[in-house]
């Protein structure tokens, strides 16, 4: 704006003066009054840009400390909250850790006279020999001793199974009869 009027003040000087010495300088004196004017402008633009900057500057600062301040706040919510599921997880592997070793050691061990039986009726009992035969696994302690002495004496021949029968426990004591027999009441 003020660049206008002094353009203004230049040219009407101009006009009003003659052609001459006084219009040179007229026209050197309204030329530096326009160079000083826009120095002025200028140096007054360059201030309140400086002024814009720092204020935007200490503006987004702030706005970035607010922000980094939310950000670490749910970051710590985020943390307290898996290390609650970490802990709830661990508690559950604790007991079904828990839970196995109970059945494992409720899981009776099987006698070592039992080893001639799993070739037929599988480690825990549950298989039916040969395809012929009953599972044993889970029958009452009587009925296997009762079972295994008929074998043994050749008194018994379920599916023809009974001269196999009486060659695998021909060897075995009553002892171990009875801690077969325990063996596979359990199981």
């Amino acid at each position: 704006m003020k660049n206008i009027t002094l353009l203004s003040l230049v040219a009407a000087a101009l006009l009003f003066t003659a052609c001459g010495e006084k219009t040179k300088e007229a026209a050197t004196d309204a030329a530096n009054a326009v160079t000083e004017a826009v120095k002025e402008d200028t140096s007054s633009v360059v201030d309140a840009a400086k002024k814009a900057a720092s204020d935007a500057t200490d503006a987004a600062t702030a706005k970035a400390a607010e922000m980094a301040t939310a950000a670490k706040a749910e970051a710590d919510k985020l943390a307290a909250a898996a290390s609650e599921k970490a802990a709830d997880a661990a508690a559950a592997l604790k007991e079904r850790a828990a839970a196995a070793t109970a059945a494992v050691s409720a899981t009776p061990t099987a006698p070592a006279a039992y080893a001639k039986c799993k070739g037929c009726h599988g480690a825990d009992g549950k298989t039916k020999a040969l395809g012929k035969s009953a599972v044993i696994a889970g029958q009452s302690k009587e009925a296997i001793i009762t079972s295994m002495n008929e074998y043994k004496a050749g008194t018994k021949n379920v599916s023809g199974m009974g001269m196999l029968m009486k060659g695998q426990v021909a060897s075995m004591s009553d002892a171990d009869i009875e801690a077969v027999a325990d063996y596979l009441s359990q199981l």
